[in-house]
């Protein structure tokens, strides 16, 4: 039997699970954004990018709201922020570790 709730942290984490969808979630933490702006940042078509924004706000990520023609969004979780954050230093650090190790090798 399954938690609802890991149930819901484990669909927030697959929503995160492309890096097009993680490069909209930076985008929007600077704040809210309309379609044709998060398209130009992450460069990907306008068909992709929505179908991105979908998953995002399934998992209740990011809001939608409609003024006129334009539908703008923005980070409902803007914790994430801190958590890709973190994620940016393992990743450094994970870079260190291995640069320490070429550097090693190649004495």
């Amino acid at each position: 039997m399954t938690d609802p709730l890991y149930e819901q942290k484990a669909l927030i984490c697959k929503a995160l699970a492309h890096p097009i969808r993680v490069r909209i979630v930076e985008f929007l933490a600077s704040g809210e954004r309309i379609v044709s702006e998060i398209v130009e940042h992450v460069g990907a078509k306008e068909s992709n990018t929505s179908r991105h924004l979908g998953v995002l706000r399934a998992a209740g990520v990011v809001g939608a709201r409609k003024d006129g023609m334009n539908v703008f969004y923005e980070l409902r979780m803007p914790c994430l922020v801190n958590i890709l954050s973190c994620v940016d230093d393992a990743i450094l650090e994970k870079a260190e570790y291995h640069k320490q190790i070429a550097k090693w090798i190649t004495s």
